[in-house]
């Protein structure tokens, strides 16, 4: 029997945790500290056939911790088209620090390329940053038989060119306690964008959520994990507004609603120096398959897998060359 895939998971557990306050969370953090933590007892990992090696579920403490957050954003309403939410933090240090090692060490990574006309001119474009994508849309939903193929009701075909993954139970425990402060409908937020950003020269350019498998006024949840980035907003031209800039910090969250992707513009630009790495997790809801294909071609594309290699410090081509 088809069921919703947050129904492979336990419930999160209710246990409260006092954490101690931490130093710059930007920095790197004790190495014999993380593999102590992430050694504790935890849940089996997630096994499906489109992942390229099993994910690994949330240690006991980042688990409980997650449960136990209480947050109050800041509402910025006061420019025009303009509606968000700003968690500073929504997470503190020392959580945010663990998870984005976990997230850093356990999830697999893509360098997508594609090709792009200008005119008659095809230029190919190498995201300058690593990403990766779990969940599908709306007309569609997971089965308890790992199925790799979803079919189409309607014809007993597959549904799409690509291969939607399953949120693994990590992400999904993350995506209910985003749902849970932000307060959105049960299951509203249907994927899960993780980008990393290797060194301050990694960024994304102005651009807007405002495709059309969004649907209107589309909720998107961005949490900041790792070194301080810059998040710039500007108003797409017609009216003078902005630019706004926010610097996000590990445990970060800006929430943009309403008429924000319709008229606003956002960007992580690069910057000078070295910063470290940043982990940034987008939380949205695609309404149609053409989101899932959208999503899943350019987060995961037709490259290899990348995974973090801690002895090296840098991400590596599973069976191949280092990365960054």
């Amino acid at each position: 029997m088809s069921k919703r895939i947050h129904s492979f998971f336990k419930p999160i557990p209710k246990k409260p945790k006092v954490e101690p306050s931490s130093p710059d969370q930007t920095q790197p953090s004790d190495a014999l500290g993380i593999q102590q933590e992430q050694q504790e007892q935890q849940e089996p990992p997630t096994h499906h056939p489109t992942y390229p090696f099993p994910i690994p579920s949330l240690p006991t403490h980042l688990s409980n911790a997650l449960s136990n957050i209480t947050s109050t954003p800041k509402p910025i309403t006061n420019h025009p088209h303009l509606d968000l939410l700003y968690f500073q933090p929504l997470l503190p240090p020392q959580t945010a620090n663990s998870l984005f090692h976990f997230l850093r060490d356990s999830l697999p990574f893509h360098k997508v390329q594609y090709t792009i006309h200008r005119g008659k001119t095809p230029t190919k474009i190498t995201t300058p940053r690593y990403t990766t994508v779990f969940g599908v849309d709306a007309t569609s939903i997971f089965t308890s038989d790992s199925n790799q193929t979803l079919l189409s009701t309607a014809t007993n075909t597959p549904k799409y060119k690509c291969h939607p993954r399953p949120i693994p139970a990590c992400l999904e425990h993350l995506r209910q306690t985003i749902q849970s402060v932000t307060g959105a409908p049960p299951d509203y937020y249907n994927f899960i964008l993780v980008n990393y950003y290797a060194s301050n020269t990694d960024s994304i350019s102005y651009h807007s959520d405002d495709e059309r498998f969004l649907g209107p006024n589309p909720s998107i949840a961005s949490l900041s994990l790792g070194a301080k980035r810059d998040f710039l907003l500007k108003h797409k031209p017609g009216i003078q507004a902005g630019p706004l800039k926010f610097p996000l910090a590990s445990g970060d969250m800006v929430v943009m609603r309403g008429e924000t992707q319709a008229n606003w513009l956002h960007s992580v630009p690069k910057r000078a120096g070295d910063g470290g790495g940043r982990i940034n997790v987008t939380f949205r809801r695609a309404l149609v398959p053409g989101g899932t294909e959208n999503y899943y071609r350019y987060n995961v594309g037709e490259g290899g897998v990348w995974r973090w290699d801690g002895e090296q410090g840098r991400m590596v081509l599973v069976g191949g060359e280092e990365g960054d």
